[in-house]
């Protein structure tokens, strides 16, 4: 009687028994709740910046000083903030805006210290003639300038173009090609 009992086929369905109810109470436990994630909120730190804007008569550069908002404090963020704040145009009622309201800002790169700029594709039919297209140029320049880099360079929506308008984008503008005359 015996061993019948455990008899081989009995041993295995016991055991196969015990692993169903072991497999029963596994399924049956509810699952364990995955710890939320720590929301962390990126800080943004106000620095100070120079903006260059043009006077009325579109003849002399102006520079305005602003703040803007940075998450991170690197020289390519910075930079980007300060084109975006450029774009928005100016505080003083006595500078002139370089591009319309609502233009969208350029793209910045940083490699090293040089500055590459992406204009936008709509830079292209602003149609301001070789004095606007330098001023536009030149106020970009002199504000990325400002506090590092040594030049920058443009393209035209992602594009290495040879003008922007009758203005030469070959070789990268430097202090000195946007100095005050």
């Amino acid at each position: 009687m015996i061993r019948r009992l455990f008899s081989l086929f009995n041993v295995i369905s016991a055991a196969l028994l015990a692993a169903a109810v072991l497999a029963y109470q596994a399924v049956q436990r509810p699952p364990t709740l995955p710890e939320a994630p720590k929301l962390r909120l990126a800080e943004r730190t106000p620095m100070k910046v120079q903006v260059y804007f043009t006077d009325p008569q579109v003849r002399a550069m102006k520079a305005e000083t602003r703040t803007v908002q940075v998450t991170q404090s690197n020289p390519r963020a910075v930079a980007q903030a300060t084109l975006n704040v450029w774009a928005a145009g100016p505080n003083s009622s006595s500078n002139l805006a370089v591009v319309p309201v609502g233009t969208a800002a350029p793209k910045v790169y940083l490699r090293g210290t040089h500055y590459y700029v992406d204009l936008p594709a709509a830079y292209a039919g602003l149609r301001y003639g070789p004095s606007g297209e330098r001023m536009l140029l030149c106020t970009l320049t002199r504000t990325l300038l400002n506090t590092r880099g040594d030049d920058v360079s443009f393209v035209l929506d992602g594009q290495p173009v040879d003008s922007l308008g009758q203005i030469n984008l070959r070789g990268p503008f430097t202090r000195q090609d946007c100095a005050d005359e």
